[in-house]
């Protein structure tokens, strides 16, 4: 897929609220909640237009068994993709919308997902500085299949001061 790097838009929320009231229909009380995180869920953050979505289940077991219906109503079905306990389906094809990420509510990359998001949504200059990191990016690598990886590095590192930030946070609370 070719990267389309874009800037922020305030339709990215109404299209993650849209996609969260279809797959409510498809199951139901098996999600717990929805979360919108990823880049296009931080305001001013430069992201290629792909909606990330968590869905938060309550057995991931279950959602294993609509794979069948979720293709037939259109969405690539990917299984764990590289993350243990996660259930992927990628929207839209070649020019993908969205990226559904399932997760039982007891898996760990739940909180390291919400963590960076609220890390970012909480420093604005951190989003200028990854902003202007995938723009460099962009120039260099044309494909999503390069430039992904290209990243990888910087953002375990912005991961690791939002993990960080997040513990200072933890302790402040709790002393006060």
């Amino acid at each position: 897929m070719k990267v389309r790097l874009t800037e922020f838009s305030e339709n990215w929320a109404e299209m993650f609220q849209k996609e969260a009231l279809f797959l409510k229909t498809i199951f139901g009380n098996e999600i717990i909640r929805f979360e919108h995180f990823g880049s296009t869920s931080v305001r001013g953050m430069k992201a290629k237009p792909v909606i990330d979505m968590m869905c938060i289940v309550k057995d991931i077991e279950k959602v294993d068994k609509m794979n069948e219906k979720m293709a037939n109503l259109g969405y690539n079905v990917a299984g764990e993709w590289g993350i243990t306990g996660r259930r992927l389906y990628r929207k839209g094809g070649e020019n993908r919308t969205h990226h559904i990420h399932f997760y039982q509510f007891d898996n760990p990359q739940i909180e390291r997902h919400l963590i960076f998001r609220d890390y970012l949504r909480s420093h604005p200059e951190q989003v200028a500085r990854y902003s202007r990191f995938k723009e460099d990016l962009a120039k260099s690598f044309e494909h999503t299949s390069e430039y992904s990886p290209a990243k990888k590095t910087f953002v375990k590192e912005m991961e690791q001061q939002a993990l960080l930030w997040f513990a200072e946070n933890q302790v402040k609370l709790n002393s006060d």
